[in-house]
């Protein structure tokens, strides 16, 4: 048998063989509290992200307002003087 025939015999086997293994009650009403809190928690981490991003923003607008890094610095070498 080529391999993904085995593992889809396998498979059925385990399907269709016995009774299968009880599921506590309190499962589904644990699993969705899980969801939930995980929602909450990729909620809150998204907000932070953008707060943090919104902040950063701000404070680089702030900085190049002052700095101004578009503007040439002035010059630090003198022209010769060819009058004298």
């Amino acid at each position: 048998m080529r391999t993904p025939d085995r593992k889809t015999a396998e498979v059925r086997h385990l399907l269709e063989g016995g009774p299968h293994p009880a599921v506590p009650a309190e499962l589904a009403a644990q699993a969705a509290e899980l969801g939930l809190r995980m929602l909450h928690r990729r909620r809150v981490v998204r907000r932070t992200l953008w707060l943090l991003l919104a902040v950063a923003v701000i404070v680089f607008l702030v900085w190049a307002s002052i700095a101004q890094p578009w503007v040439a610095p002035p010059s630090t070498v003198t022209p010769p003087v060819d009058g004298l």
